[in-house]
């Protein structure tokens, strides 16, 4: 008897065990986000006043009565690197503010920035206060506010971006 008979196998049991495998990828990797997510002492939107390494100013209040994506992020991680068109995409829609967490200079992460064309705001959390303000252990992590400014999801890890804009449209419910 032979441990695997290629003869059996046909397209029908290849995409069972392939949509079989991705369930389970699925299910592991949002057990792993809920075992991971940042454990916030408020549900609001806390106040960010933040230099962007544009130089302007971001403001959480000036986002009220709209959904608002805050992303932390770093360069040195590959998950976020991944992520990033994702955020960019999301950021011709909806309001994001992302934070990047010990990663260099202000100059470095405008050249990062312009190399792969992103344009969305950019805090940086050089020191990791910020990151320590949201109690961030793992990168990329993503909360998303709702209009009233209460937290509507958190998403440690990789998001696409359809489920990013299926959560922000629905934050903006």
């Amino acid at each position: 008897m032979k441990l695997f008979d290629y003869k059996s196998w046909n397209v029908k049991k290849i995409a069972k065990e392939i949509a079989l495998l991705g369930l389970m990828v699925l299910v592991i990797s949002n057990v792993m986000s809920y075992l991971r997510k940042p454990d916030l002492p408020d549900t609001k939107l806390p106040q960010i006043n933040a230099r962007l390494i544009s130089g302007e100013i971001f403001r959480a209040q000036d986002h009220t009565g709209k959904p608002l994506l805050v992303h932390f992020w770093a360069t040195w991680c590959p998950v976020c690197k991944t992520e990033a068109d994702n955020i960019q995409r999301l950021s011709s829609y909806y309001d994001v503010v992302t934070i990047v967490v010990k990663s260099g200079s202000d100059e470095a992460l405008q050249s990062y920035m312009k190399e792969r064309n992103f344009d969305y705001p950019v805090i940086n959390d050089e020191h990791g206060e910020w990151a320590a303000r949201f109690d961030i252990e793992a990168y990329p992590t993503t909360f998303i506010y709702d209009s009233s400014g209460e937290i509507a999801f958190s998403e440690v890890g990789y998001t696409s971006s359809v489920g990013l804009l299926l959560r922000m449209w629905w934050a903006g419910l």
